[in-house]
């Protein structure tokens, strides 16, 4: 079994509230008279079981697995806590409403109404079957069989070259701002080959900040990863003449390597990076 909650807030936060009449809406009756006794919710039989966290919708709208961790009744609502497990990816609306039968989620109107439902489903096991398919992998470099991105990693592909570092710097504070933390592959030591540490680190970054300057091959190829992977690329150069013919329909942020231009680029990094974040 697990918990279906459907409500439009923002999941990030860690704490949210239901109101109680809303409690076992579109649950078995059966499965509903399991996690009531004398009429008295059980609330700590619901937080035993993993949780599917939902936006209202059928679309681009955003899911998430986790655990709810506390939760108690204050007034006419459900107060509760709750963790998204890391380990499983934000998963879309509309692969959720395209196996919605498999779900136990028959009906259209159940995507559209705030209410917490008990489905009388395996949900880690539907995950494995259903909506974590296994991707191609190549053979010069590793990746995971399945992705794992970490929704508050940035990474930066750039020359390791000194004069570099302040720019580093700014995409760091730029990345903090908006509440991510920002690595650079020199940062890690994982694996015995930095191309290993390089590729590892785009596939767990939600977002990948790519500096063409100096028309780098290594930030080329870098930049190639990342857009095949799939990852939200945010490119910058000192000129323009250095974004390659192929990436120039792309937006692309010019920025000067001194004071004045790095606080330039933070403010519009930052205000990229939350416009991300927030998706």
């Amino acid at each position: 079994m697990f918990n279906l909650i459907m409500r439009s807030v923002n999941w990030n936060s860690g704490i949210a509230t239901m109101a109680v009449e809303r409690m076992l809406e579109y649950t078995e009756p059966s499965i509903a008279a399991q996690f009531r006794l004398d009429g008295t919710l059980q609330l700590g039989l619901l937080t035993e079981l993993p949780c599917l966290f939902m936006d209202e919708g059928t679309e681009a709208e955003v899911a998430r697995v986790g655990q709810i961790s506390r939760a108690r009744i204050v007034g006419r609502e459900i107060q509760f806590e709750y963790t998204i497990d890391p380990e499983v990816p934000p998963l879309a609306n509309s692969a959720i409403y395209a196996n919605r039968i498999a779900l136990d989620m028959p009906s259209d109107y159940e995507f559209s109404r705030n209410h917490w439902a008990v489905k009388d489903v395996d949900l880690y096991r539907f995950l494995l079957r259903n909506v974590r398919p296994r991707r191609q992998r190549p053979s010069v470099f590793l990746i995971p069989e399945h992705e794992n991105i970490d929704p508050v990693l940035a990474s930066a592909m750039m020359p390791f070259a000194p004069p570099f570092t302040p720019v580093y710097q700014c995409i760091q504070h730029a990345a903090e701002a908006a509440g991510l933390r920002c690595r650079r592959a020199d940062d890690i030591w994982e694996n015995p080959s930095i191309i290993q540490d390089v590729v590892a680190l785009i596939d767990r970054s939600k977002v990948v900040v790519c500096d063409c300057t100096g028309r780098n091959p290594n930030v080329f190829y870098e930049a190639g990863i990342a857009h095949t992977l799939g990852r939200e690329v945010i490119l910058i150069t000192q000129n323009g003449d250095d974004i390659p013919f192929d990436l120039r329909h792309l937006r692309y942020v010019t920025y000067l390597n001194n004071g004045e231009g790095l606080a330039a680029l933070a403010a519009t990094l930052e205000a990229r990076l939350q416009a991300i974040v927030g998706h």
